[in-house]
């Protein structure tokens, strides 16, 4: 049974973000200022295994929103609980503000899916699949129809039997279910798993036209650093069941910074660099930043000393050495892993 939320919510399942005296508050243009998706105190467990401690996440509306951790660290499961087929055994999830556990037609009318490998009828045409599946759910027009296989680039194939389709074709006809009807938040659980790096790339574009174009929010749920990094602005790192990181990627490069110096002298250019606050040379062609100096501070005194600049290259963590900090640090806290099998995440 999910838990009491109080005075965050009413017997309809509506949530009401708590900082709001208004349970509709409505910015420029009528948008509702309340999360797309938010999940909320969610624990799971599976033959008294945790997968879930608590867990609890917000992605705003209109952003393309990053879901990463290692094989086994509770992605799917997440997923799941959002779209009702996994109970919690405590906590909710709210689209749109709308209770998935206690109205859930009603919080999934918006909502498109697609997980690792959709599955279609071989002996059928793409299009006649689609006209299958939607009619589980509701009727969709056949001019809507039309312009969303138009919109994952289908036109062409989409008569072709499914059974004739490549991994990415078929790939863009699950993607083409998940948008019918109009569709305003697109989960993801792998969607690239499969893909030649033509596909997945094409995979990308696309979503991020969803989401320019349309104002699509999306939920993308991978172990592939890489397309994280590639596609989504913002997001969080899950370990064992537990969130570890939830905001901006930007911001987790934002620690160290390392530059990278090719200079004529380099005897001379310690010495000018010895006397700046701030900055320390850590090897040859190598020093770190402080806070407040900038690359522009160390060429302008390297120059003004004398010092002949010949090349500067600024280095920030990478999102996998972001990662692996985060997930390790977790683990020596939690005392266990971060996932249940052996494979971690990984670059692509």
């Amino acid at each position: 049974m999910a838990e009491d939320l109080g005075p965050r919510g009413d017997e309809r399942g509506i949530w009401f973000p708590p900082h709001e005296c208004n349970p509709f508050p409505l910015a420029a243009g009528g948008a509702l200022l309340y999360a797309m998706l938010r999940v909320q105190g969610v624990r799971k467990s599976f033959a008294g295994r945790p997968a879930l401690h608590g867990l609890t996440l917000e992605v705003a509306r209109g952003s393309v929103y990053g879901l990463l951790g290692h094989n086994g660290a509770g992605k799917s499961t997440t997923l799941g609980v959002v779209l009702g087929q996994v109970h919690p055994d405590a906590g909710e999830a709210f689209i749109g503000g709308v209770s998935v556990q206690r109205d859930r037609a009603g919080a999934l009318a918006r909502t498109g899916a697609v997980f690792e490998a959709p599955r279609f009828y071989e002996y059928l045409s793409g299009w006649r699949n689609l006209e299958i599946f939607t009619s589980y759910s509701a009727v969709v027009p056949v001019q809507r129809m039309r312009e969303v296989v138009a919109l994952v680039g289908l036109e062409k194939r989409i008569h072709d039997l499914v059974g004739a389709y490549s991994q990415g074709m078929r790939q863009r006809l699950g993607l083409a279910q998940a948008l019918l009807p109009e569709s305003e938040l697109l989960l993801l659980d792998e969607p690239t798993n499969g893909l030649d790096p033509e596909g997945i790339a094409e995979m990308r574009a696309l979503l991020q036209r969803l989401n320019r174009e349309r104002g699509m929010t999306v939920v993308f749920c991978s172990h592939l650093l890489t397309e994280v990094e590639l596609l989504c602005t913002h997001g969080a790192v899950l370990c064992g069941g537990r969130k570890v990181f939830e905001g901006m990627w930007a911001s987790l490069a934002t620690g160290e910074r390392v530059l990278r110096l090719e200079v004529g002298d380099w005897g001379q250019a310690v010495v000018v660099l010895g006397k700046m606050a701030g900055v320390e040379v850590l090897a040859p062609g190598e020093v770190r930043m402080g806070a407040d100096v900038e690359a522009a501070d160390v060429v302008a005194a390297l120059v003004h000393g004398s010092v002949r600049v010949q090349a500067v290259e600024l280095r920030r963590r990478t999102l996998e050495q972001v990662y692996l900090e985060l997930t390790r640090g977790a683990e020596a806290e939690g005392g266990a892993g971060c996932a249940g099998g052996a494979e971690g995440a990984r670059m692509l």
